[in-house]
């Protein structure tokens, strides 16, 4: 028997992986079966006990359930989001959500992010004003095409079947990008170089 002990989300996210290493270990999955489930009722906040605040399990514009809303006010950690995904043998092959078109509800969320409502205000107030003409719901939903393609193909990395994979640095084999731009481009981007020679004139001054 094998046990973990801890916060729940580390113990959750530990049992995950050692059950997917003891299935592996033994062979206890067929590889030839594919099996699917879609995951909802997501939490929308999760605590960070580093910044000792909440923040969003998947991101700051998805929606709650409307009758988890009030929670938002007495048990922030018990609001379920309106966020699924479909996971095919223990892989994550799409995702989605509906967004908030409310904007007190909006406000609430960035509320827990310790923004003074100035601060939501410069940031967000262009969303936040759309909301008053009366947006309407809007949800989505993203499949990952590349890792259902590794999966049919028997392949662990996403990267064995993308025709021209970045590597683990997020760097090009192909291209060699990135590349240093040059300085015409910069100048029509009004970007300007800060290169390792002038960030160490930087950290010195």
């Amino acid at each position: 028997m094998l046990f973990v002990a801890g916060p729940a989300r580390t113990v959750n996210a530990s049992l995950d992986a050692l059950r997917r290493e003891v299935a592996s270990r033994l062979e206890l999955a067929d590889p030839n079966v594919f099996s699917f489930l879609f995951v909802v009722d997501f939490p929308l906040l999760a605590w960070n006990d580093e910044e000792q605040w909440w923040e969003p399990e998947h991101h700051p514009f998805t929606s709650p359930r409307a009758q988890d809303i009030a929670l938002l006010e007495t048990d922030p950690g018990s609001a379920r989001a309106q966020h699924y995904d479909l996971v095919c043998n223990g892989q994550e092959i799409g995702s989605g959500s509906i967004r908030i078109h409310d904007r007190e509800v909006q406000e609430k969320i960035f509320s827990f992010f310790r923004l003074s409502p100035e601060q939501i205000e410069e940031r967000f107030g262009h969303l936040l004003s759309a909301f008053e003409y009366g947006a309407p719901p809007m949800g989505g939903f993203g499949h990952g095409l590349d890792r259902i393609v590794a999966m049919l193909a028997g392949e662990r990395d996403i990267r064995e079947v993308i025709t021209f994979p970045k590597t683990k640095s997020a760097s090009d084999p192909m291209t060699g990008a990135p590349l240093p731009a040059a300085e015409d481009q910069l100048k029509l981007l009004h970007l300007t170089h800060f290169g390792l020679e002038e960030e160490a004139k930087a950290a010195g001054a």
